[in-house]
């Protein structure tokens, strides 16, 4: 007689690229997944977002660039990475093995660098998806310039499409007085999913020195204390947009990652709380399978967009 398992399918689709949970890693603060290897088993997981890569190296932003706030913490490293040259023939080679989606952050201060990081990664077959970041806070040219007003949004977007051929994820900054016209113009140009949200722009002030903590003065807030934001922001796209989207913004437990699926996202990305607890994406998993038991729900997919 065949044996049919209890146990709920986690299993997730974020347009062609399949998940086996809802369950990935938010690029800049998961590395390039192998520095975390030693905690976590990387199959256990739906995918990693390895770290912001441009076109050329970049050494980032002078320290200070991390500081902690109450629930949470600012930072302005400010894109520091290899460039898309040495990801291409040091890095890929290390990691295209991991069993999981890996995924690509993809950064750039002019629309000709975007296309030069995406073509790049284009002609890597084991990476099934870009996450193009339109929306950090942390660098003096390109980055949330293009997330903040439709027109651009949808003019860089368009051209890294016309040279990428998989999945396009499209990462929005929350620093917008209305998110859902960015999430529409890029679905319109051609993204196959949006993830949101980046991190807020705040700032921080040490009293003793009378200076900002932040050698860049301002940065980029993350941590729990965003996740309201960030959940009603998701809310708010998923019913605008058609395309999947992906939540992120102070996940830290199952119960934060339960809030973002049932606002309407398809599948969340953990940040922050990776520094705090380096196994707390693989806790997450199983937390939200233990959720699926006790509730009897078969398919995580029945949760999706619930409220």
């Amino acid at each position: 007689m065949e044996h049919i398992s209890n146990e709920p399918s986690l299993q997730v689709r974020v347009a062609s690229m399949t998940l086996r949970n809802p369950v990935m890693t938010a690029s800049g603060t998961f590395g390039y997944g192998e520095e975390y290897a030693d905690f976590v088993d990387l199959g256990h997981l739906g995918g990693i977002v390895v770290k912001g890569t441009t076109g050329s190296r970049r050494e980032g932003n002078a320290y200070p660039r991390m500081a902690e706030t109450p629930s949470g913490m600012l930072n302005a490293v400010g894109l520091q990475n290899v460039g898309v040259e040495a990801f291409c023939s040091e890095v890929y080679d290390r990691i295209k093995h991991f069993d999981t989606n890996v995924v690509v952050n993809v950064s750039g201060s002019t629309l000709e660098e975007y296309c030069q990081v995406a073509a790049r990664i284009d002609a890597l077959s084991a990476i099934p998806a870009i996450e193009l970041n339109i929306s950090c806070p942390n660098v003096k040219q390109g980055g949330m310039t293009f997330g903040t007003r439709p027109e651009m949004a949808a003019e860089v977007v368009a051209a890294v499409r016309s040279v990428f051929s998989r999945t396009l994820i499209v990462k929005l900054t929350p620093n917008v007085t209305n998110v859902v016209e960015i999430a529409q113009a890029v679905e319109e140009a051609g993204a196959d999913s949006v993830s949101l949200i980046n991190t807020l722009l705040g700032m921080a002030i040490d009293v003793e020195r009378r200076r900002p903590m932040l050698s860049t003065i301002t940065g980029g807030l993350s941590g729990p204390c965003v996740k309201p934001v960030a959940v009603r922001m998701v809310w708010q796209v998923a019913h605008a947009v058609k395309i999947p989207v992906i939540g992120l913004g102070g996940i830290s437990t199952a119960a934060d990652a339960l809030e973002f699926l049932m606002a309407g996202a398809r599948a969340v990305q953990v940040g922050t709380a990776n520094f705090v607890d380096p196994t707390v994406s693989v806790r997450i998993v199983d937390g939200l399978a233990d959720y699926c038991r006790r509730h009897h729900i078969a398919d995580i997919n029945d949760i999706v967009g619930i409220v």
